[in-house]
C-alpha cells in the first residue's frame, strides 16, 4: 500500500479494507510477473545467491570481496599469531642449532685427540722403517697411518667449517627478531588507528537507547509498501 492509498483510507474515500487489499495482492502480482520477464535472467542468479554471500558472489568475483569478520581473517588475531608462532618456531630452531653446534665441538676435541695419535704413530713407524729398511711392515703401517692422519685432518676441518656455518646461521636467525619487533610495532600503529576510530565516532548515547531510524522520509523516491502489520500499527495508534 502507497502513502496515498493509505491517506485515502485515512480519509474515508476508501470503505472496504478487503477488497482494497485484494486488489493490492492482484497489482502486486501482476507487476511481480511482469519484472520477471524483464529481469528473468537476474532473478535467478540473484535466487542461487546464499544468504551469507551478497549478490553477485562467486568462486570467481571472490577476490573483489572482503573476507568475512572471523577469528581466521582479523588481521590483529592474524598478526598477533604469526608474532607468537614464529618465536616460538625461532626457540626451537634456536635450541637444535645450539645442541648441533656442541655436537660439532665434541666431535672436533675427538679428532684433535686422534690427529695426536696418528701423529704418534707416523713418527713411530717413520723411525722404524729408517732403522728396519728390510722390514716391510714398518713401511705399511707408515703409510697406513699417513694416510689416516690425512683423512682426520680432512674431517676436522668440515667439522670447523660446519661449526663456522652454524654461527652464521645463528647470526641470520636474529633477523628474525627484528622482522617480530616490525610486526608489532604495525600492530600497534593499527590498534592505536583503530583506538581513535572507535573514540572519533563515540556517541554520548548508548545505542540501545537510541530511537530507531525511520524507514519513510519526505522526498523518498522509493515506493514502498506498507505492510499490514503497519497498517494495523497506525489504526491502533489513532484509535487511542
Amino acid at each position: 500500500m502507497t502513502q496515498e492509498e493509505l491517506d485515502a483510507m485515512m480519509s474515508g474515500d476508501i470503505e472496504d479494507l478487503d477488497s482494497f487489499a485484494d486488489d493490492d495482492i492482484n497489482n502486486a502480482s501482476v507487476e511481480e510477473d511482469s519484472e520477471f520477464e524483464d529481469d528473468e535472467k537476474e532473478d535467478l542468479v540473484s535466487a542461487k545467491q546464499s544468504d551469507d554471500k551478497p549478490l553477485g558472489y562467486s568462486p570467481d568475483t571472490a577476490h573483489h570481496w572482503p573476507l568475512p569478520a572471523t577469528n581466521e581473517n582479523k588481521m590483529v588475531h592474524q598478526l598477533d599469531d604469526v608474532t607468537k608462532e614464529s618465536e616460538e618456531k625461532a626457540s626451537e630452531i634456536f635450541d637444535i642449532i645450539e645442541g648441533i653446534s656442541n655436537d660439532l665441538l665434541e666431535e672436533e676435541k675427538r679428532a684433535q685427540e686422534v690427529i695426536e695419535v696418528l701423529e704418534s704413530n707416523f713418527e713411530l713407524f717413520k723411525t722404524l722403517s729408517i732403522k728396519f729398511p728390510d722390514v716391510e711392515a714398518f713401511k705399511v703401517q707408515l703409510d697406513k697411518n699417513s694416510s689416516a692422519l690425512q683423512s682426520t685432518n680432512e674431517a676436522l676441518e668440515t667439522l670447523q667449517s660446519s661449526g663456522e656455518s652454524i654461527i652464521s646461521v645463528m647470526d641470520i636467525m636474529q633477523y628474525q627478531d627484528i622482522h617480530r619487533q616490525k610486526i608489532e610495532r604495525v600492530i600497534n600503529v593499527m590498534r592505536a588507528l583503530s583506538n581513535y576510530m572507535n573514540s572519533l565516532f563515540e556517541g554520548k548515547i548508548d545505542d540501545e537507547k537510541r530511537v530507531s531510524s525511520a524507514q519513510h522520509i519526505v522526498g523518498d523516491s522509493h515506493n514502498e509498501l506498507a505492510t499490514n502489520e503497519d497498517i494495523e500499527a497506525l489504526l491502533a495508534q489513532f484509535g487511542s
